[in-house]
């Protein structure tokens, strides 16, 4: 016996394939979306469909955008010798809370990861090499999550950068502030010892 209607049942499959939502979530969602005004349902799915039709690739960051080039790239306070690499748009968004970087970006759409066959053509990283060709990028800071995938991605990128004479660098990964040491792994442990900075 079918436990929903085939209409509810597809809306729970379709939610569930969304990252962080699991199967109970999903459910919630949609008992949540069936009860709300026609619409308030139809400002949804509208929210849905602009943001996929209107939100494309900035021609030089590559970050997501409904304007080319984006606001980031247009904004002429920004240093443009310091390209900041990252993997995904969101990671933008976290950088710029910290109100600390003032160069530009370029968004990778993803990292090397052979497991699920994706290689370096199937990233951003000939549109970054683009822009480093006249020579007025100072240096390339990689910024990518600190996991196999994103090491790997960082290394294969420095070494395609550096005989160009760019000055490549790392963001520091360790211990957060207001962290335990006791609740660390060795990783984190190890690439703190190694960040280390005199005082």
């Amino acid at each position: 016996m079918q436990q929903y209607a085939v209409p509810i049942a597809n809306l729970i499959d379709q939610l569930s394939k969304l990252p962080g939502i699991g199967r109970k979530t999903a459910q919630r969602l949609a008992f949540f979306i069936l009860e709300m005004e026609n619409l308030e349902a139809q400002k949804i799915s509208e929210a849905i469909l602009e943001a996929k039709e209107k939100i494309k690739l900035c021609s030089v960051c590559q970050n997501l955008t409904d304007i080319d080039p984006c606001i980031l790239c247009q904004n002429a306070n920004r240093d443009k010798s310091i390209i900041c690499v990252v993997e995904g748009a969101k990671d933008i968004i976290a950088m710029e809370r910290s109100r600390e970087y003032k160069g530009e970006y370029h968004v990778l759409h993803g990292v090397i990861s052979p497991m699920d066959n994706i290689g370096p053509n199937d990233i951003k990283v000939k549109e970054l090499l683009n822009r480093l060709a006249d020579g007025k990028v100072k240096e390339v800071i990689l910024a990518t999550n600190p996991t196999v995938e994103g090491e790997a991605t960082a290394l294969y990128i420095s070494r395609l950068i550096k005989p160009l004479g760019v000055k490549v660098s790392r963001i520091a990964h360790g211990i957060p502030v207001g962290g335990d040491l006791e609740y660390f792994d060795e990783v984190t442990l190890s690439k703190a010892m190694e960040n280390r900075r005199e005082l």
